[in-house]
């Protein structure tokens, strides 16, 4: 059928824009990860939105066609930790890695998935490469205490291409969104998530709530999951869509952060964590909190689940 209908709906503008209801955004989103529209029509669909804005509804509509056709891994022993990773460095050192590897040190498994859809940029799953740790090329269990990562395209290929749409037309798109709120396993997880925009905020919580997942939410660094390790965020967790403030954002902004290198390269961000990793220099504290707090959600994830 295409998407015409509801391109008309979404690209009035910001005032005469309608939203689509969860099922009319499920389908319109299927239609474009399927590949049964023309670039023509998805141009528009990301340019409209880009203007409107999502509403709650449409990024359930959007995850629902998104889960139905995801590649999932299969269920962990433990809740999997879900750490997407779209952005990268531009000023600070990427420590998403340093934050999976943390999290699994601590016993649980962890996946990292992400592609570049910015130029330029130093990209999480490149230091896990510099740190010898294995890519998959295809969805397989991760075992307790593992850290393992993924390219968008091996969990669809059609998501991917979306994603991929942001080089042409310079601008982020509802896929930027859905890929960091999709939970791409198909056992329990807790998906650690961020926002840069205020905007986004009562957005991601009503998403949260309505698909009842377990989410970790903060304000990120630079599009990264890792918190900024200069300050400590406001923490907003989500046990089956039951929200809970873990904690309020605390003043400040640390002038330096012991043995955070002023560099971003691919080795010396892997070399840094390495040392992290094995005691020589100090966790940043806002990182450790932040551990701290994805814990304590895989615990009443687990509580909440028992018999």
């Amino acid at each position: 059928m295409g998407i015409s209908q509801y391109i008309k709906e979404i690209g009035r503008g910001a005032r005469g824009a309608k939203p689509l209801t969860r099922e009319q955004a499920t389908d319109l989103f299927g239609q474009v990860l399927d590949g049964a529209v023309t670039d023509l029509e998805i141009g528009a669909f990301c340019l409209a939105m880009r203007i409107k804005g999502e509403t709650s509804e449409e990024m359930c509509g959007f995850l629902d066609a998104t889960h139905s056709r995801l590649a999932l891994l299969p269920a962990t022993d433990r809740p999997l930790i879900v750490l997407p990773s779209y952005n990268g460095a531009r000023k600070l050192p990427v420590l998403t890695p340093l934050l999976a590897l943390l999290l699994a040190r601590e016993g649980l498994p962890v996946l990292l998935h992400g592609m570049r859809t910015e130029a330029r940029r130093v990209l999480a799953s490149d230091v896990l490469n510099a740190l010898e740790v294995r890519a998959l090329i295809a969805p397989e269990k991760i075992a307790n205490g593992t850290v393992r990562h993924i390219h968008t395209q091996h969990l669809h290929a059609g998501l991917a291409r979306l994603l991929a749409v942001r080089e042409v037309v310079g601008l982020r798109n509802p896929g930027h969104s859905v890929v960091k709120l999709m939970s791409p396993c198909a056992g329990p997880s807790v998906v650690v998530t961020a926002y840069t925009h205020p905007e986004y905020f009562e957005m991601l919580q009503s998403t949260f709530r309505t698909l009842g997942m377990n989410a970790l939410l903060s304000r990120g660094l630079e599009g990264e999951v890792a918190t900024d390790p200069r300050r400590t965020p406001r923490y907003d967790g989500f046990v089956h869509g039951v929200h809970t403030v873990l904690e309020a954002q605390q003043p400040g902004t640390a002038s330096e952060v012991p043995g955070l290198p002023a560099e971003i390269d691919v080795a010396t961000t892997a070399t840094y964590t390495r040392q992290v990793l094995a005691g020589d220099l100090p966790i940043p504290h806002a990182i450790e909190r932040q551990v701290e707090h994805i814990l304590r959600l895989v615990d009443q994830t687990v509580s909440e689940t028992s018999p």
